[in-house]
């Protein structure tokens, strides 16, 4: 697995009912859970203040992660990522020595 820094912007066109985007939101809850709990979803940061989102995400590689992990996610289709592939740092203090 890789790890992908992914910075999210949820756009939700104006012509959208607020009952859709609210069954979406909840489906969205539960669906980052399920990722999470996959191991595809290792951290999520809001911005204070912004409605967007950066998270560590982890796929085999960018395709899969944006058709298998976050093409998945219900407001997939309203969102805009920007997807920076990671690779370990010799000075990660996280890495065991």
């Amino acid at each position: 697995m890789k790890d992908f820094l992914v910075e999210i912007t949820t756009d939700v066109p104006q012509d959208v009912s607020a009952e859709e985007v609210e069954r979406r939101r909840a489906t969205e809850s539960v669906r980052a859970r399920e990722l999470a709990t996959a191991g595809r979803l290792f951290r999520l940061w809001r911005p204070v203040g912004e409605k967007r989102s950066i998270g560590i995400w982890r796929a085999e590689d960018e395709e899969r992660l944006r058709t298998d992990v976050l093409g998945t996610l219900p407001l997939w289709p309203w969102m805009t990522a920007v997807v920076t592939p990671l690779e370990p740092h010799p000075n990660d203090p996280g890495t065991p020595a």
